[in-house]
């Protein structure tokens, strides 16, 4: 019996992380910056950029990458509904723009399928996909997946088949774990390397996003992001955002060492409402390149090719 007692709180510890430290709460990261309270009486941060949200002709929600805010019951189409309701917080009218890098670019396609009628226009930067979105071919897909690290094939796996196991396999020492979420340089290009070599970034500010802790920081992203979602892209074969109203942008680098560009491909060749733009010899970090980001935005608020 104690040793039953003693597995059982073992199996306990190692799937159950510890809870996140709310901002503004004891024990909490303090407050430091603009946020709204959303319907579920969670808390989202926000930086505002560019003109003032009255005079500025166009409206646009920026959604960051790897790292986000906690939310035990996230989907994508509830990271649609945030964005929608911090659009209405602050006021950025009936339509506005959403354009995402990354994570936050593959959290666009919940906006696309949840709220298009809200869209003035999409863009995703070298968005993430999920492997086991269903409207890729198997071979394609299993092709792109042994492109990873064998360690973030494991993550992935975990991440996919046992959610439940997240926490443990990316705090366990026996095996090593996402070498994506640790920043190896061998998932960046050779351009990724000197990009963030040239990058004046403190550790503290690095460690900003994650202050809530790495479960609800990282590996949530993980769960949500390749997990089993309630509706696959690919099943969009007509553009959703009403009357032709707003354009599609995905932007992917040739060389991207993190998610693979060959089903980047297979999305825009399956989906021919998306403008599709790839970067030769460019890899993940190409929008830290001013000129790159600039072009892009143009493009998206101007819909030019």
């Amino acid at each position: 019996m104690v040793l039953s007692m003693v597995i059982f709180g073992w199996v306990y510890q190692i799937t159950h992380p510890p809870p996140p430290k709310i901002c503004g709460r004891p024990g909490g990261p303090p407050v430091t910056g603009p946020r709204i309270k959303l319907r579920d009486g969670r808390h989202l941060a926000y930086t505002e950029y560019g003109l003032p949200k009255d005079v500025a002709k166009f409206k646009l929600i920026f959604i960051h990458g790897f790292t986000s805010d906690p939310d035990p019951n996230r989907t994508p189409e509830s990271l649609a509904m945030d964005v929608e309701e911090l659009a209405d917080q602050l006021g950025l009218g009936s339509k506005f723009y959403v354009l995402g890098f990354s994570m936050g670019g593959q959290a666009v396609w919940g906006c696309i399928k949840y709220i298009p009628h809200r869209l003035a226009g999409a863009g995703m930067i070298a968005p993430v996909v999920n492997y086991w979105w269903p409207g890729f071919p198997s071979n394609l897909s299993t092709e792109a997946y042994y492109f990873q690290l064998p360690q973030d094939q494991w993550t992935l796996r975990v991440a996919h088949y046992a959610p439940w196991l997240t926490y443990w396999w990316n705090t366990q020492n026996w095996f090593p774990a996402s070498a994506v979420a640790a920043g190896r340089a061998e998932v960046f290009s050779s351009q990724d390397l000197e990009i963030i070599a040239n990058e004046e970034i403190s550790d503290e500010l690095r460690a900003y996003p994650m202050q809530q802790g790495n479960f609800e920081s990282l590996h949530r992203d993980m769960m949500v992001g390749f997990g089993r979602w309630e509706f696959d892209p690919m099943d969009m074969e007509i553009n959703p955002i009403p009357d032709g109203g707003g354009s599609v942008h995905l932007w992917h680098g040739e060389e991207d060492q993190m998610v693979p560009v060959t089903l980047q491909r297979y999305i825009a060749k399956k989906l021919p409402w998306v403008k599709y733009h790839e970067l030769p010899g460019k890899g993940h970090m190409f929008p830290l390149i001013p000129e790159i980001s600039q072009s892009m935005i143009k493009a998206l608020l101007y819909d030019e090719n």
